[in-house]
């Protein structure tokens, strides 16, 4: 049996950094992994691919929706039969997953002949969880599932933040090892003594959720108008992230409920950014001069 280890978080909480940080300590483990991005564009999965052959992505929607089982099926069988002897998968999920199908989902489709769920790592942040935990309850589905939870960017809120955070999250699950952390490092055993799962059980996810949308802008354009047209419909949009090409320079452009991550970037082939929202607000957002600013 091959164990898994599932990083679930909402989006822009951490969770490709933490994937990174696993890939870095681990170079000499067999672990495999798997990074599933809701949009079509696969941002994550190229960042990780970088620095590990042994990636896996499946873009396009959540993994716990029943209109990618067969791609997370087939996938799944394919690391099986070509690594037998890995050390373990591990898997990012999208940051609208809600993780407590996974238990039922590998039983239905008999990858627990072949696999073992082993730890469900949440990762939360004050700034995103809690000014959505009363909206988006995937993210209290993220907690209630986990094993262990992160507590990351520490070192961006004040204390009385931190402990408001921690009491909301032992709200959801009293027993919850909650770690804190700053960009996603901290020592907890990724695939360990193999948890206890039965009592996991939620709904698979829906093909297409109203609730979000998702769509890619391409072309160029200025960082700084990307980001003050966020700002003035920010509740709205719920992540960008990808590439752009500006003028004279490529750019990483990251924005999240936690905030914005403007970055230099290499030249690359293709540009584009990946752009998760409100389910009927892409038509509003074209209307109020997305589209125009490329």
């Amino acid at each position: 049996m091959i164990p898994i280890c599932l990083i679930t978080g909402f989006l822009g909480t951490g969770k490709t950094t933490l994937l990174k940080h696993i890939v870095a300590e681990n170079r000499d483990r067999r672990f495999i992994y798997l990074v599933n991005e809701f949009s079509a564009l696969d941002v994550d999965g190229a960042i990780v691919s970088k620095n590990n052959p042994d990636v896996v992505s499946i873009p396009g929607g959540s993994i716990f929706c029943k209109c990618l089982v067969t791609e997370f099926i087939g996938q799944m069988t394919r690391i099986h039969e070509q690594h037998p002897n890995a050390e373990g998968v591990i898997i990012e999920a999208s940051g609208m997953a809600d993780p407590r199908v996974i238990a039922d989902m590998l039983k239905d489709t008999k990858l627990d002949k072949c696999f073992e769920l082993s730890n469900i790592v949440s990762i939360v942040e004050p700034r995103s969880f809690l000014r959505l935990i009363h909206t988006l309850p995937n993210i209290i589905h993220q907690v209630e599932a986990a094993d262990t939870i992160l507590l990351n960017k520490c070192d961006l809120f004040e204390e009385d933040q931190l402990v408001e955070t921690e009491k909301a999250v032992r709200d959801i699950k009293p027993d919850a090892n909650l770690i804190r952390c700053v960009k996603a490092e901290a020592n907890f055993p990724i695939i360990g003594k193999t948890a206890k799962h039965d009592q996991l059980h939620g709904e698979y996810a829906q093909c297409r959720d109203p609730r979000y949308s998702t769509f890619i802008t391409t072309g160029t354009t200025e960082p700084e108008k990307i980001r003050r047209f966020i700002e003035s419909h920010e509740e709205d949009i719920y992540r960008v992230k990808g590439t752009i090409q500006t003028l004279e320079d490529s750019i990483c452009f990251d924005y999240s409920k936690a905030g914005f991550s403007i970055t230099p970037a290499p030249p690359q082939k293709e540009y584009g950014l990946a752009w998760i929202v409100r389910g009927d607000a892409e038509e509003d957002l074209n209307a109020a001069g997305l589209s125009a600013m490329f």
